[in-house]
């Protein structure tokens, strides 16, 4: 279950995210009082597109439901829903304490990004496969998309930054400096740590 809780401790905003289904005591009580987000999205893209409330990078739009289901704390919140190649989806919502509310999450292409003529390929197999992805400081996209048969990232050649992240997870970094038509494989497993925010970079 991701409960995400906002609450004002001096001038900052802390978020809480909790990844667990089986919900203690205390928080079936608190369940009572947080509304929950429903997330809906048609087409493959949307379905496959980054999920941020308030900021915290929670996952993807399609596994966003059951144990992973999104609570809130009732009041507003900033839901941003990211795609490589797509507009962001930018929407701020309102929930009253027990109430499910259904966000239709549609994603229009950017026209300012072009895939370059010539390209590299990265094969992506890192665990867990729903971490996300940004290179040079853009999102595209989770690893999930870029790893198996036919799957993989493609760039233009030169120096990129690579960056994969999840809450409850340590965030990997790394430069890649690749030829034209080269295929590298990436391959890693994040390790565990603290409940972190993961925000756009």
């Amino acid at each position: 279950m991701v409960t995400i809780a906002m609450r004002k401790v001096l001038p900052g905003l802390f978020l809480l995210a909790l990844f667990t289904s089986v919900v203690p005591p205390a928080l079936q009580a608190q369940n009572q009082v947080l509304g929950e987000l429903q997330l809906e999205g048609t087409k493959d893209e949307e379905k496959t597109a980054g999920v941020w409330i308030d900021g915290q990078y929670l996952g993807y739009v399609q596994e966003l439901k059951g144990s992973k289901k999104i609570l809130l704390l009732p009041g507003e919140h900033q839901v941003t829903v990211r795609q490589g190649g797509y507009l962001d989806f930018s929407q701020k919502i309102s929930l009253q304490p027990g109430e499910k509310q259904l966000l239709r999450i549609t994603l229009e292409k950017d026209t300012r990004v072009h895939l370059p003529t010539v390209t590299a390929e990265v094969k992506l197999a890192v665990t867990p496969d729903r971490a996300a992805v940004f290179v040079d400081g853009v999102f595209v996209g989770h690893i999930g998309e870029f790893n198996g048969a036919g799957k993989a990232l493609l760039v233009a050649p030169g120096k990129h930054r690579i960056k994969i992240s999840l809450p409850g997870y340590q965030t990997f970094e790394t430069e890649l400096n690749l030829t034209p038509y080269q295929k590298f494989q990436l391959k890693t497993d994040l390790a565990k740590g603290p409940v972190t925010e993961s925000s756009t970079p």
